[in-house]
């Protein structure tokens, strides 16, 4: 069962993610040969200021 993690600056509406999975779930599928009921995809989304960019937090940076 392929397994794919995303880790997202928080921000992305439902309708991104969305198609995230959807994609990340094909693309996987079609390279391992795997069942696209057996793909598993996880989204993190992760607060500005947990993600770090050249030594600041993304929420210092104005992303």
């Amino acid at each position: 069962m392929p397994f794919a993690q995303i880790y997202l600056i928080e921000g992305r509406t439902d309708e991104q993610k969305k198609a995230v999975i959807e994609k990340v779930s094909a693309a996987l599928s079609e390279a391992v040969g795997a069942p696209l009921e057996n793909v598993r995809v996880w989204i993190h989304d992760v607060p500005k200021a947990q993600w770090g960019i050249g030594g600041k937090t993304a929420k210092d940076l104005g992303r």
